[in-house]
């Protein structure tokens, strides 16, 4: 008897100093950008307290439970329930972490973005402001910028709020935090399935800049450069066209990654000047004309003839004319 009641008094001998040693000692070490597990363990006002295995439960306040705006706790976080949290913070003054689901989302909406970007697919999303220099929208929580120059539509911009739109992908920048996003390649695009360099084409003015003039067919805006205009030298798009003017066009290129239609009449001209003389010549016999320009290309793929020389100063680089149709699409 004597011999068990001294080991009892051994075993009892475990002060709370050793206690909080031992909590020490397997306490776990989080450090501000970890992601852990939690579980909700109060719901507060403004936030919500979360276990996550720490001395003290870790908070998150309501801005950090969404990538979108929350008005209440209780419409993100329940009671009990168990999630992954981000730490924002380290301990504060009172031992407490902050905690994030907010950049959880972000983390991984940018990492879906670039994966959509990379498959250069098409995403529809609904325009939920405009400003100045385009129009706001949400792509998987993040906020997508779309310039006025890749609208391409006859809607103001501010009666696009609340529409729906396809968009393609121009900028996918995280470290910047910018997603830059094209309405205008994403129609254009889905109208080159059925446009091929060649085809003649009906279309109308649809506005007119000392450059050029923008061509509507069949619901997308091609550049007809002054250039492409006539063999004769034109001093203004002015002097040849009118708004809402009809007119036979050819393509001469498709550029689905810039989402630009390039076109020509002078390519269709039987004689050299015929779109200032005879322009209803020019329409008559446009498909002929086409199908001459179509075999010309065809033996110049071929390396049957050179391509003639062209006058370099009339045609504007490729950057050139990205410029010009932004300005335009801009000014519009």
């Amino acid at each position: 008897m004597v011999t068990q009641k001294t080991t009892a008094t051994k075993d009892i001998g475990f002060t709370h100093e050793d206690f909080a040693a031992l909590l020490d000692k397997y306490d776990y070490h989080f450090s501000p950008g970890d992601i852990v597990p939690g579980t909700v363990f109060s719901m507060e006002p403004r936030g919500a307290l979360i276990d996550i295995g720490a001395k003290t439960a870790a908070y998150i306040p309501i801005q950090e439970m969404s990538i979108n705006r929350v008005d209440d706790p209780k419409d993100v976080l329940q009671s009990n329930e168990t999630r992954e949290f981000f730490i924002l913070t380290d301990e504060n003054e009172d031992g407490q972490l902050t905690l994030s689901i907010r950049r959880i989302e972000y983390m991984r909406a940018w990492e879906r973005v670039r994966q959509l970007q990379a498959e250069d697919a098409t995403v529809r999303s609904i325009v939920f402001a405009t400003n100045r220099g385009g129009a706001l929208v949400r792509i998987e929580g993040l906020r997508g910028f779309i310039p006025g120059s890749h609208i391409s539509t006859r809607e103001a911009k501010e009666d696009l709020v609340n529409t729906e739109l396809p968009l393609k992908f121009l900028e996918v920048d995280e470290e910047r935090n910018r997603l830059v996003l094209s309405h205008r390649r994403a129609l254009v695009e889905r109208k080159m399935n059925g446009l091929e360099v060649g085809q003649v084409v009906i279309g109308s003015v649809r506005g007119i800049k000392p450059y050029g003039a923008f061509i509507d067919i069949g619901g997308v805006s091609g550049l007809l450069h002054i250039s492409e205009i006539s063999h004769d030298h034109i001093d203004t798009p002015h002097s040849v066209f009118g708004v809402n003017d009809e007119l036979k066009v050819m393509i001469i290129d498709l550029d689905a990654e810039r989402g630009r239609i390039s076109l020509s009449t002078k390519q269709l001209e039987p004689e050299p000047g015929d779109m200032l003389k005879n322009r209803d010549l020019v329409f008559e016999k446009a498909e002929e004309m086409a199908e001459k320009y179509r075999l010309k290309l065809l033996a110049e793929a071929e390396g049957k003839e050179m391509p003639q020389e062209e006058n370099l100063e009339d045609i504007p680089s490729a950057l050139e004319a990205d410029e010009e149709l932004a300005v335009a699409a801009t000014e519009d």
